[in-house]
């Protein structure tokens, strides 16, 4: 074979470009993508099925576009260091079959770090939330855009939900929302306060008898207009 192949790949109608992988081998590609391994030979004249190169481009015949997986009863994983459908089954109480037969053509003994899988059967667990809150994704949500909404980096977002896929977020999925670590203001000459659902300085000021401008002072750096839950602030008394 030359292996001075092109990095780019025409697919005729019918069929979509494909980058071999580490591990693949065409039975792999032909269980996972419905096809034969007799039909990618075919369409990619030359290729030597014992010597698949990673990063060459094939044409796998069949479809337009590469089957998207779904998990209409369960939800997605994504693939984490040491994952086994072993383990997985244990870790979401269902049968090692059922993981299989939810997943035709990936094969459990090449698992690959970020690969999604679809776990059937199962409610997605609630990702561990100590300095935050949980927030359940809309119609139209981003992280970016809750990001901007809850004051807190996109990557905070995501190190708070390993696993998440940021381009696959699903309405009704449960997140944790990290609260942004800012630091506790003195307050020699008052109290400290943790800021509650509704909370405003205006409402604030009237519930400790205090004006909203000796909040401000002695909260400085902190945006009356995004006050979040649990926010420590200091009421001054003086």
């Amino acid at each position: 074979m030359n292996k001075n192949y092109e990095t780019t790949q025409r697919c005729p109608a019918g069929s979509f470009a494909y980058t071999i992988r580490s591990g693949d081998t065409l039975f792999a590609l032909a269980r996972r993508f419905n096809t034969t391994v007799e039909a990618i030979t075919a369409i990619n004249p030359g290729i030597d099925p014992n010597n698949l190169q990673v990063g060459r481009i094939i044409c796998i015949p069949g479809a337009v576009t590469p089957p998207q997986p779904s998990c209409p009863n369960g939800f997605f994983h994504v693939v984490r260091p040491g994952d086994t459908f072993f383990g997985l089954s244990q870790q979401f109480g269902v049968s090692v079959e059922a993981i299989m037969r939810a997943n035709p053509g990936v094969d459990p003994n090449r698992l690959q770090i970020g690969q999604r899988i679809c776990i059937p059967g199962a409610v997605p667990p609630m990702p561990p939330c100590p300095n935050g809150f949980f927030y359940t994704i809309r119609a139209g949500d981003t992280l970016f855009a809750l990001s901007q909404q809850f004051n807190i980096s996109v990557q905070a977002i995501i190190n708070a939900n390993p696993g998440i896929d940021p381009n696959r977020l699903q309405i009704g999925q449960t997140i944790c929302i990290p609260r942004p670590v800012t630091p506790t203001p003195p307050c020699p000459n008052g109290f400290y306060y943790a800021i509650r659902p509704g909370d405003t300085f205006f409402g604030i000021s009237q519930q400790f008898g205090v004006s909203v401008e000796a909040i401000m002072r002695a909260n400085p750096g902190i945006d009356p207009n995004r006050l979040q839950i649990g926010q420590i602030i200091c009421i001054p008394t003086f």
